[in-house]
């Protein structure tokens, strides 16, 4: 149990030093452009996609 507490503790300290430093900020600009990308592709592929017959 000891161990799992020193684990989760470097976890949160590396998460720590990613959310302080700007990178999720960046992280979260590049999720927003694919997210938009993946649903225009996601909306082209439902209006032109084959249909079985």
């Amino acid at each position: 149990m000891l161990q799992y507490s020193w684990v989760f503790l470097f976890l949160a300290i590396i998460a720590a030093i990613f959310g302080f430093g700007g990178i999720a900020a960046a992280a979260a600009g590049v999720a927003k452009v694919l997210f938009f990308i993946f649903i225009a592709l996601f909306v082209i592929g439902l209006l032109t996609g084959r249909r079985a017959a």
